[in-house]
C-alpha cells in the first residue's frame, strides 16, 4: 500500500501535506481502495472554517458514502475544483491530482497528534488490511 513518508495521517484515513502554514488534505490510497470507485465529492467553500476531527465534506463511491474529517483546524484557502467533474482522480492519484482542500492552519500544533507514515502503515496492517 502506498503511504508517502512526507505526509501525516489521521485514523480516519485522511492525509495532510504541510507547506509553511498551509496544509493540503486528501484521502489515503488505502481509503479510496476500500471505498471503490469514487463517483462524487462534496467539499466546503473557500473561506469556510474547518475543525480538527470534524467533518468537512463527503465522498460517495459505488459502495458507500463517507464523511471526510479535517486533520487540522483552519480556514479553507483552496479546493480542488476538478473533482466536481472528475471525482475519479481520488482513485487514480490520491496523493496528487486527487487532493481535496488546502487549509491555512490556525493551530499547527495539531499536527503533533497525527500519525507518521510508519505509524499509519502499521495501523492499516494491524487492522488486518
Amino acid at each position: 500500500m502506498d503511504v508517502p513518508e512526507d505526509l501525516r495521517y489521521t485514523a480516519d484515513h485522511e492525509w495532510i501535506r504541510v507547506d509553511g502554514g498551509r496544509g493540503r488534505i486528501g484521502l489515503s490510497a488505502f481509503a479510496q481502495d476500500q471505498l471503490g470507485d469514487i463517483v462524487f465529492v462534496e467539499l466546503p467553500k473557500v473561506g469556510a472554517a474547518v475543525t480538527a476531527g470534524s467533518a468537512f465534506g463527503v465522498v460517495e463511491s459505488v459502495k458507500s458514502m463517507s464523511d471526510l474529517y479535517a486533520p487540522v483546524s483552519g480556514t479553507v484557502v483552496a479546493i480542488n475544483q476538478s473533482l466536481a467533474d472528475h471525482p475519479e482522480q481520488v482513485n487514480q492519484d490520491p496523493y496528487g491530482r486527487g487532493w481535496m482542500i488546502e487549509v491555512e492552519m490556525s493551530q499547527p500544533k495539531e499536527l503533533d497528534a497525527l500519525m507518521s507514515s510508519e505509524a499509519y502503515a502499521q495501523s492499516i496492517q494491524s487492522a488486518g488490511h
